[in-house]
């Protein structure tokens, strides 16, 4: 779910002819791979009544849709009827149809029963389609006048040619040329189509879709698309950051102290070469001679936030910066689009937080996580260690098909080389054991409670690791001296929890037709794609007759461990794994809704990070000396934790952002 309109930084793209559509895909079969890895297909074929069929489906660690689809096209290959069936990525059920009849589009499925008037060139979006659907709006595109669209329900799509290329192959050699679709995504949809016009490939550096046979070309296409998006980020960068080449001035403004967990009021900040000068009350701070002066407002002035659990990809960067959070950690992804955004970001060619890398090693198997390095004995796992040492990788990340026993060698290895452990807990093997292990850390609240349901399930590198917590988790008594004597090993072992309450929330609460809470606050800043997904409800794991309750309690019983290992003196870090920028203030308001005060809750994703990195001597403190990364928030998030969504300005080091004109860019309402 990334349809959101995108942004208007456009550089290098052509015109457009009307001629330039082709006949719509016929008999062709395209891969399905997830960070360079075969992971499932689609066949496409067209039937002798003209209408086009796709069966799309894909294996992501048990996860993934299986969709058969049927499109009718008019001549302008707008969709006249469309009948999906399925299910989808977390395998609920999918029966979505369309229909226009009389110039009255028409539309069910099992969230959403609505129709509109003027149907008629109008391209329905489908809530859960196949890949081939983003190629046919492509060729609707093409034959539009001036290659924008209407779409339904709502919302507008609007077409560029970007670049065009030979590439090489096994296959042979084959002219493609690269187009964006902005109106669906807030960065442009790229796809690639060939000489004759017929869909070739989708890439993104997670998850790609190319035809059959032309697999090796992959890592070259990346290439192009990649290309040319720098030079969309560097357009972005240029319009939207403003340098600090002179001494900056932040006047009346109340400074958060993480130490004190309180705000002082009438207080300058002085920052000069990207680093706090000086900091006191505003008759105290001497401000040099032509030093720019800005007026705080009595906002409430604070460290730049932390997202320790995310995935940067397209789009992540500019967002985050918009939202306040000044560094991230990224817990899983292709090391080379890594190192670009990275690069990017420090040479102010692109918009982003500053991002530590944590390298993601699993075992080989049909639920192996989305890398790239794999270890499935000790010489691969201490091979897998050195490459990310070697790469400037602070931390390791253990997935859930890893061999139990290669955990301590992985340990070991990490530990010479100066890296922190942490991770999924591997499937057969419980919490308790991943602690002996030796590891830092422990991603995600499901994993800490499957310790109380081994006997339950073992093989966790399924859904099975969520669909037993749903079913079971209300079972836990969190006062049993169980529980307790757990809770009291992970701070005996200096263990940090990466709980993601957030990406479980929705997982657990939401239905068809009814949109989780953790966005419900947010939806309506969101362009009408969005809007249209979300309040869908089709997010949630598929809720058996008569245990939506069991599911709701599972859900409350996690938020209350998390407030129980706060109380117990477990450190905390705050994670989103999912949209960061969207996603982080609620994570917060779980911590609250758990009990965690709101300035513990500042204090944790700052300072408390910060030092969880070993980076506490530059960052998560407003004082002389340190990291000027810096947000000034309207209201008070130390009584109402989510005012922290208020961010109006992002100091960067060097850069100065303003938080709505961001959001803006990237298609998002600031926060009111």
């Amino acid at each position: 779910m990334r349809k959101i309109i995108a942004g208007v930084f456009f550089v290098g793209v052509s015109v457009l002819s009307r001629s330039a559509g082709a006949e719509p895909p016929t008999d062709e079969k395209f891969s399905i791979l997830i960070l360079g890895q075969p992971a499932g297909f689609e066949q496409v074929n067209r039937a002798a009544d003209g209408a086009l069929h796709s069966h799309y489906e894909y294996n992501d660690r048990g996860r993934g849709p299986k969709l058969d689809s049927v499109y009718r096209l008019a001549a302008d290959c707008v969709p006249q009827q469309l009948d999906t069936k399925g299910i989808n990525y977390l395998k609920a059920n999918v029966d979505e149809h369309f229909a226009v009849d009389g110039g009255t589009g028409r539309w069910h499925s099992t969230s959403e029963d609505a129709s509109a008037e003027r149907a008629n060139g109008r391209f329905y979006l489908s809530v859960d389609g196949p890949g081939i659907e983003s190629a046919l709006l492509v060729q609707a595109l093409l034959r539009a006048p001036q290659h924008h669209l209407s779409l339904l329900p709502a919302g507008e799509a609007a077409l560029a040619k970007i670049t065009s290329a030979t590439v090489a192959g096994k296959a042979g050699n084959v002219a493609i040329s690269l187009y964006a679709v902005t109106g669906i995504d807030v960065v442009p949809d790229y796809l690639w189509l060939d000489a004759d016009g017929r869909y070739f490939a989708s890439y993104s550096s997670w998850t790609s879709e190319i035809r059959a046979g032309w697999e090796d070309v992959l890592p070259a296409v990346g290439k192009l698309q990649d290309e040319a998006d720098r030079k969309l980020a560097a357009s972005r960068a240029a319009a939207l950051a403003q340098p600090v080449s002179q001494a900056l001035a932040i006047e009346h403004v109340r400074v958060f102290d993480p130490d004190t967990l309180a705000a002082r009021s009438a207080q300058t900040v002085l920052v000069e070469g990207g680093r706090i000068a000086a900091v006191g009350t505003d008759d105290s701070v001497t401000i040099p001679a032509g030093a720019r002066r800005m007026d705080g407002a009595n906002r409430f002035l604070m460290p730049g936030l932390w997202d320790m659990h995310v995935h940067m990809g397209a789009g992540d960067g500019p967002l985050d910066i918009a939202a306040g959070i000044t560094t991230v950690r990224d817990l899983g992804n292709d090391a080379d689009y890594l190192a670009a955004l990275s690069s990017g970001i420090e040479a102010n060619a692109d918009i982003g937080p500053r991002i530590i890398k944590a390298g993601l090693i699993d075992g080989r198997g049909p639920y192996q996580g989305p890398s790239k390095v794999f270890a499935d004995n000790a010489e691969e796992a201490v091979k897998a260690v050195d490459f990310y040492a070697a790469r400037g990788y602070v931390q390791i990340k253990i997935y859930s098909s890893m061999k139990p026993e290669l955990v301590p060698v992985i340990v070991r290895e990490a530990r010479a080389k100066g890296l922190r452990i942490s991770g999924h807990v591997p499937a057969f093997m419980n919490a308790e054991q991943f602690v002996a292990d030796g590891v830092d850390e422990i991603q995600h609240i499901n994993f800490l409670f499957l310790n109380f349901f081994f006997d339950r399930v073992q093989d966790t590198r399924t859904p099975a690791r969520f669909t037993t917590i749903a079913e079971h988790g209300a079972e836990l008594d969190l006062g049993s001296p169980r529980v307790a004597g757990f809770i009291n090993l992970l701070k005996q072992h200096h263990i940090v929890s990466d709980p993601t309450l957030v990406a479980f929330e929705d997982m657990f609460l939401e239905r068809p037709g009814q949109m989780g809470p953790s966005f419900f606050n947010i939806v309506g800043r969101l362009p009408l794609t969005w809007q249209r997904q979300l309040r869908a409800g089709t997010q949630g794991l598929p809720v058996p007759a008569g245990e939506d309750p069991l599911y709701r309690e599972s859900f409350a019983r996690m938020v209350e461990m998390v407030g129980a290992m706060y109380r117990s003196g477990v450190t905390i870090v705050a994670g989103t794994d999912g949209f960061d920028a969207l996603s982080l203030a609620r994570e917060f308001e779980l911590y609250v809704k758990a009990g965690i005060p709101p300035a513990e809750v500042l204090r944790l994703d700052t300072l408390g990070a910060a030092t969880v990195m070993n980076r506490s001597r530059d960052y998560g403190r407003v004082a002389p000396g340190y990291v000027a990364d810096l947000i000034l928030v309207d209201g008070d998030p130390l009584i109402n934790i989510a005012d922290i969504r208020r961010v109006r300005t992002v100091l960067q080091g060097d850069r100065i952002y303003d938080s709505g004109a961001v959001f803006q860019a990237m298609g998002v309402l600031p926060q009111p």
